[in-house]
């Protein structure tokens, strides 16, 4: 019997430092700039999550055709956490998980605390 080999996609985990902690308590711009993104790389939401803590640290979970987008902040921390799947069924797409990953560190002007990635 042949194995045929096949990655179910790539799922990128960052804990990130931010120094503008503005930018961990405006659900609202990280949900904007997640549509944009969307867009941009032609990903397709079929749902969304949104939580505001009485803090203003926010929790969102946006499901995807392809996957999911997930981030959790600590703005007393100036610290997030990011998760970026998206799966292989019709093409690889490793590729835009790290460009996608790419663009959220930029947007948040964030510094790497930890960095995993995991082949599913």
């Amino acid at each position: 019997m042949t194995s045929i080999a096949y990655s179910p996609g790539l799922h990128k985990l960052v804990t990130l430092q931010v120094d503008d902690t503005c930018k961990l308590t405006d659900s609202k711009a990280f949900v904007d700039f997640t549509r944009n993104l969307l867009d941009q790389f032609g990903l397709e939401q079929v749902g969304i999550v949104v939580h505001d803590f009485d803090n203003r640290s926010f929790t969102i979970a946006v499901c995807l055709k392809e996957s999911h987008i997930c981030v959790h902040t600590w703005p007393e921390f100036g610290q997030l956490t990011l998760d970026v799947y998206l799966c292989n069924y019709l093409q690889d797409n490793s590729k835009k998980v790290k460009a996608v990953m790419a663009a959220y560190i930029d947007f948040f002007g964030a510094t790497v605390l930890k960095d995993f990635e995991i082949d599913r």
